[in-house]
């Protein structure tokens, strides 16, 4: 069984674990047979999270800079609910949610290989569908990538992949913020970020869905540190 950006692990017993790193912490999820069917796994049975080591979290064979469509959550530092609050199944962004906004919406317009296509910023985190198109180049398209506080990279990213994208960005909103408000140095976004590989339509339309209602979820969303009940998005063992 297998499930792109996910670690799945079958025992002898039969039970199945999940193992995914999102916004820096590594999600379990530990599925256990049902009945006596052998090497079924449909009950989710626990979520244990906890801080992820730093290593790498993307597929070491994949091409990042080929032709795709990813869907990404970058989250802030510590999880930090810097960019507004949610009123009423509604995200209002302040002054630092309107300047991610703003450098976000600058990816295509820096890079016209790209297309943007459902986002969202949170209190905590951004979600965002990114397509790289058929005619992007193959070189000189990272533009003024710098050394990052989040990604820890000795080497950057490759030109023209999605790690170049966001590598790009986050220092952007970084520098702004620490300007407004007179931080400098000061850290705005986690290290790394999290993606996932959207293979079909089908997958696509989900977390189309997902991203659109994440406000109207915020009461059960993984990212917030109040919530009331379990997102939804974490019982999906076979991946989105």
């Amino acid at each position: 069984m297998f499930a792109i950006g996910t670690v799945w692990v079958l025992y002898s017993s039969g039970t199945l674990e999940q193992y995914h790193n999102v916004c820096g912490n590594q999600i379990r999820i530990t599925l256990k047979p049902a009945g006596n069917a052998s090497g079924a796994a449909d009950q989710v049975m626990g979520i244990e999270s906890r801080r992820h080591h730093r290593r790498s979290i993307r597929l070491k064979s994949y091409d990042y800079a080929q032709p795709g469509t990813y869907f990404v959550t970058v989250c802030t530092h510590r999880l930090g609910n810097l960019f507004g609050e949610v009123v009423d199944g509604k995200m209002i962004l302040n002054v630092m949610g309107r300047i991610v906004e703003e450098e976000w919406r600058k990816t295509p317009k820096i890079r016209p290989y790209v297309k943007l296509d459902e986002y969202v910023i949170m209190p905590n985190h951004l979600h965002g569908i990114v397509m790289i198109v058929d005619d992007h180049p193959n070189v000189g398209a990272t533009g003024p990538v710098a050394p990052t506080e989040n990604l820890g990279r000795p080497k950057g990213p490759q030109p023209g992949s999605l790690g170049a994208i966001i590598g790009q960005f986050k220092p952007a909103v970084t520098k702004r913020i620490n300007r407004m408000r007179d931080t400098p140095g000061q850290s705005v976004w986690q290290r790394n970020y999290y993606e996932h590989i959207i293979r079909d339509e089908r997958s696509l339309h989900r977390i189309q869905q997902y991203v659109d209602n994440n406000p109207q979820q915020w009461h059960l969303d993984s990212y917030n540190p109040n919530r009331a009940g379990q997102d939804k998005f974490e019982d999906l063992p076979e991946g989105i």
